[in-house]
């Protein structure tokens, strides 16, 4: 019996410990996700033509924006610009897919979005929900493109470095590989057994 009790409390400690030691890592994944603009183009299928006419999408959105994505707004001020001109750059993508021979419509958003933990290039976005600009192309079931519009570091013309943007400890997450930091998995974890129980 006392053998039972010391391993039940070994391991209550070890979880406690485990707590302890992400809660802070978590804590600015947090801050990093209230700080980020996303863009997340989804194609209309995965057929190779559907998926350049994602790109191309993708080119306009960008080109229509990019006064407001070029990182000198917050990711506030982008998400308040965007949402009024949410009509001209369905209007733009449209007309890109009509040059292209294409009929589908597209739709644009702007709001609250999960997303897994995701790698680009030098840098790792933390899983979580993050204000995001969707464009959905036709019935949105094929691959999707994203990036980070805010602060602008997938940009095509990006120029911005991160560190401009990030506290020291939010950088210090978002330049970490999730295969070297075992705590990004963690917080996945959490994350999406929370978005799930919220989507209830």
């Amino acid at each position: 019996m006392k053998s039972k009790i010391c391993l039940m409390l070994c391991l209550v400690a070890v979880i406690a410990a485990c707590v302890i030691s992400v809660a802070p890592f978590a804590n600015t994944c947090e801050n990093v996700r209230r700080d980020v603009l996303r863009l997340h183009v989804v194609a209309d299928s995965d057929s190779e033509t559907d998926q350049k006419l994602k790109l191309l999408v993708r080119d306009e959105v960008l080109k229509k924006g990019r006064e407001i994505f070029d990182g000198t707004l917050t990711a506030d001020e982008a998400e308040r610009a965007i949402t009024p001109k949410t009509a001209e750059l369905k209007a733009a993508a449209e007309n890109i897919l009509r040059k292209n021979g294409c009929n589908n419509s597209v739709e644009i958003t702007v709001g609250e979005e999960y997303f897994a933990t995701r790698c680009y290039e030098n840098f790792t976005m933390p899983a979580g929900v993050y204000t995001a600009v969707r464009v959905n192309i036709g019935s949105a079931k094929g691959k999707n493109w994203w990036c980070v519009m805010f602060p602008p570091l997938c940009l095509p013309a990006a120029t911005a470095d991160a560190d401009a943007f990030f506290t020291e400890d939010e950088m210090k997450v978002v330049s970490s590989s999730p295969k070297y930091e075992p705590r990004f998995k963690i917080v996945e974890i959490y994350e999406s057994l929370k978005n799930k129980f919220l989507e209830r």
